[in-house]
């Protein structure tokens, strides 16, 4: 029986149009933009801020994208998995609305939480789906409203984080030489006190409490979270080339997370790689967690090239981590 390799086939993505600059950052609280550009180093994010909008619109608006891009009817898609850590609701699932919006009859839907890592375990959740036979087309989405948890009066996190969505299809392929190819995940469960949303779940409930003392936004210890992300992402895209006979020589892009462009130096420097093989858009949308690697491929889309080996890598909160090896399945067109 014939391998069959889990391929990526397309590439849409959405970001909304309102841009938060810096200039505008720096009249809400008290910051400038080369504080900003010096430790992070974004320039711009984009905000979705019309009212009763959520996460599944801009999901919607990849999806549809994809669909149209790679002419596929939403009815011959088996699955959709978006990755999300700023769902519409707790239940229903965020990737139950986008079906029903976009008329996915036959197929079934699952939300993955595991923060800024999302799109890279949902993607291996959608390798291993696709590999086993039984599913011919997933839709796989990394989307996150994160102004909708972000604190605009803390200057040291409401800098970071933007907002956006973009989605792969995964389809079959006995083609050698392309497609999903390993990965290294990992998960330790010693993030919480660092990166965490403290009220709102099962443990601490909604209440007058809770919302007096701003305990449903995001909460980060920066300088720890720093130092763990910038050594695990850069231990495991290490593991990643290492057992797969990688060098800065046949590796052709790295998609790191977009979190902070120091971090993202120190993965190439790790990888002696130069900044030129290293996607990054983090100076135009900010950290959209789930969403940062799908967007900086499809920001990179018309660059890739059939068979290219590429090392996709994140960090996230709890913490969870890894990196996944990938050939590039199609010349863009």
């Amino acid at each position: 029986m014939e391998k069959i390799n889990a391929v990526i086939t397309g590439i849409g993505g959405y970001v909304p149009e309102y841009v938060l600059n810096n200039d505008e950052l720096s009249r809400m609280v008290d910051t400038n933009d080369e504080w900003i550009m010096t430790r992070i180093g974004i320039k711009e994010r984009r905000i979705l801020n019309e009212e009763g909008l959520g996460t599944s619109y801009m999901a919607r608006k990849a999806v549809k994208q994809l669909l149209e891009k790679t002419g596929t009817g939403p009815q011959e898609i088996d699955c959709v998995i978006v990755a999300t850590t700023t769902p519409d609701y707790h239940f229903p699932s965020t990737s139950s609305i986008v079906i029903g919006r976009l008329g996915m009859k036959n197929a079934f839907a699952i939300d993955m939480q595991a923060a800024c890592c999302g799109f890279l375990f949902a993607m291996d959740a959608a390798a291993g789906m696709i590999q086993s036979g039984r599913y011919k087309k997933i839709v796989v989405c990394g989307a996150d409203k994160m102004s909708s948890i972000v604190d605009y009066t803390d200057r040291a996190t409401c800098p970071i984080f933007g907002d956006g969505a973009a989605a792969a299809l995964v389809e079959p392929s006995i083609e050698e030489g392309i497609g999903w190819q390993d990965s290294y995940l990992r998960t330790d469960g010693k993030g919480l006190p660092f990166l965490c949303m403290k009220a709102g779940g099962s443990v601490c409930s909604p209440s007058y409490f809770t919302i007096d003392h701003r305990m449903h936004y995001l909460h980060q210890e920066g300088r720890t979270v720093f130092k763990f992300a910038v050594t695990n992402m850069s231990d495991a895209c290490a593991k990643i080339a290492e057992r797969n006979n990688l060098t800065k020589d046949n590796i052709a892009w790295v998609v790191p997370h977009q979190a902070n462009v120091r971090i993202i130096e120190a993965v190439a420097n790790r990888l002696e790689l130069p900044m030129d093989k290293v996607m990054l858009n983090i100076q135009r949308y900010g950290n959209t967690s789930a969403g940062t690697l799908p967007l900086a491929l499809w920001d990179y889309e018309k660059q890739l090239k059939k068979g290219d080996n590429i090392i996709l890598c994140a960090f996230g909160a709890g913490f969870t981590w890894g990196a996944a090896y990938m050939k590039w399945g199609y010349d863009a067109k």
